[in-house]
């Protein structure tokens, strides 16, 4: 085994620093010095949930960029020094219908998450990237584009694929009214990929003080969704409305500003949601969601994102302040995304 360090769940509050074991490099592997992890609410709902009396360890983190320090007796695609992105799923079946149609994300066997998920050979519980070293099957690892900044690109590989999949499956191109409530690490992403992409692209927003940077951004407008008035003027006005607010809320006044066979995608809130038939029957609306990317689909965001300059919004932190970060993204107090600096776990 090898033996590295990282930021382990003592309770659902905070992370400690310990010593944690990596598997040794199996042929087909690649060991990463972890540089630059993002900090994602799914962090916070994997400290809220876990019991560390009763479960495996949990180590979080799941979207990081870092330098290859090892491979494979198997390996040809990277070499030592190679600088490598890791999103949130390191391993499909790679044989059922989804994997053989290049989305990994939704491998009818569930795919192996990068912690939390259990490893395919020897049955462990992955350990997150909240780490100084991380061991990944090389085919989940992606080469870091030259023109990304390791810390700003980190979070395009959950936050960035999240938004890119729906957008680009669902044809966003020029020419397309693209509509994105919420303007968090989802949300600004979802602005900066839906303009280059070439829509004409609003910001849904509850209050008006994100104008500046919805347009700083690239949106065209914004909406502020409280004001009756500026939500029946758009109604049936947008090609694609993507909703990434992260807490439950009503449906019903972002389906009425999708227009005809139009689809709201649904990314924030993932949980239990009512819908009114009539909301999509009148318009032939549609209702989607997605979650992650596939490894064709990632490393094409990738590459768009750096022949077109985009990356995270964000704010750097060293790894020791890890729970300051923590409590800030509780309270939304971030703009847009928590970064790590792993660089003080050596």
């Amino acid at each position: 085994m090898r033996t590295t360090t990282g930021l382990r769940a003592t309770d659902p509050m905070a992370l400690r620093r310990t010593s944690l074991e990596r598997r040794d490099l199996r042929s087909d592997d690649l060991a990463v010095r972890v540089d630059y992890c993002g900090v994602c609410h799914t962090d916070l709902h994997a400290l809220r949930d876990h019991d560390q009396h009763t479960e495996a360890p949990l180590v979080p983190g799941h979207e990081f960029t870092g330098v290859v320090t090892g491979t494979g007796s198997e390996v040809t695609a990277f070499a030592v020094g190679d600088r490598v992105a890791v999103g949130n799923i390191v391993d499909s079946c790679g044989a059922c219908a989804m994997c053989r149609a290049g989305q990994e994300n939704f491998c009818h066997s569930f795919p192996t998450l990068t912690y939390g998920g259990t490893d395919r050979q020897d049955g462990s519980t992955t350990l997150g990237a909240f780490s100084r070293e991380y061991v990944v099957r090389d085919t989940f690892a992606y080469p870091l584009p030259a023109g990304l900044d390791p810390a700003a690109a980190a979070p395009l590989m959950c936050a960035g694929v999240t938004v890119w999949e729906p957008l680009r499956s669902l044809g966003v191109g020029p020419g397309s009214h693209v509509a994105v409530a919420g303007l968090g690490g989802l949300g600004h992403l979802a602005v900066k990929l839906a303009v280059a992409l070439g829509a004409t692209t609003t910001v849904i927003s509850r209050t008006p003080d994100k104008g500046d940077d919805a347009r700083r951004l690239g949106a065209h407008d914004l909406i502020t969704s409280s004001d009756t008035h500026q939500m029946t003027t758009a109604r049936d006005t947008f090609d694609v409305v993507i909703d990434t607010i992260s807490a439950p809320h009503d449906l019903a006044p972002y389906l009425k500003l999708v227009a005809t066979d139009g689809t709201l995608s649904l990314l924030g809130h993932l949980g239990p949601v009512i819908v009114e038939t009539m909301d999509l029957l009148v318009g032939r609306k549609k209702l989607s969601s997605a979650g992650s990317g596939g490894r064709r689909s990632t490393a094409e965001m990738l590459q768009f994102c750096a022949d077109h300059s985009i990356a995270a919004d964000i704010e750097v932190l060293p790894s020791a302040q890890v729970d300051t970060a923590l409590d800030r993204l509780r309270r939304n107090d971030v703009r847009y995304r928590f970064v790590l600096d792993m660089s003080d776990l050596d």
